[in-house]
């Protein structure tokens, strides 16, 4: 059973969304603060996080960059803000999804559903129209034909097909393919990486680039 955490002030809508996620079939903790929040993530990782950005005692942000500095667990954000401005802070702080106050707690649900699957499915084959992606065997494949990736390809293409359907910024891209970091690396050499990946897969209908923001893998 997967395990979700909200991290809302609203304490009406924190049980609104608890009532829209009970189909999810999930052990849900609700939290107010970044404080019980934090206490709650240190002892035991969920695998879904619904976070709001303005919350009683800081910016949810700052909890954003500390779960992604430490794991993978996707978190969908939940703001009353809507300029792109917000937008671009919360992808380019590793948000998988970005939901605007007002939304529809059906929309909502679907995109936990679609996280909880990512999460689960994964280490199985990925099987999109042509494509079919081993990432724990390597083996890639257009209608069959196998598709040699290097390391740096196969990590841009998993990031993309994880969250496909979402936009991951530059910074989120460069920061996860490249860990460590290096002086060598900047953003033209992930553009190069995008272009090797589109011309290898014959992807240029499913890789798209969002100006000014960054890259997604598009879902049809």
């Amino acid at each position: 059973m997967a395990l979700i955490y909200i991290v809302e002030d609203d304490l009406n809508l924190s049980e609104g969304l608890c009532l829209a996620l009970k189909e999810t079939k999930s052990t849900i903790n609700q939290f107010h603060t970044l404080r019980d929040a934090r206490i709650a993530l240190a002892a035991a990782a969920p695998d879904v996080v619904i976070l709001d950005i303005n919350l009683p005692d800081g910016s949810g942000l700052d909890l954003l960059r500390e779960i992604k500095r430490g794991s993978s667990t996707p978190v969908i954000l939940l703001t009353a803000n809507d300029t792109e401005m917000d937008v671009v802070l919360g992808l380019e702080n590793g948000a998988d999804d970005y939901i605007t106050k007002p939304f529809s707690l059906a929309i909502l649900r679907a995109r936990v559903n679609t996280q909880l699957r990512r999460q689960e499915g994964i280490t199985q084959p990925v099987r999109i129209d042509h494509y079919v992606f081993d990432f724990e065997k390597m083996l890639f494949s257009i209608d069959e034909t196998a598709v040699e990736l290097s390391k740096t390809e196969q990590k841009l293409l998993r990031l993309l097909v994880e969250n496909r359907g979402a936009t991951m910024s530059r910074d989120t891209l460069l920061t996860r393919i490249w860990p460590d970091g290096t002086e060598y690396v900047d953003e033209n050499t992930l553009s190069v990486a995008v272009k090797r990946l589109r011309d290898k897969l014959e992807a240029s209908e499913y890789i798209k680039t969002v100006y000014g923001l960054g890259y997604s893998w598009v879902v049809k």
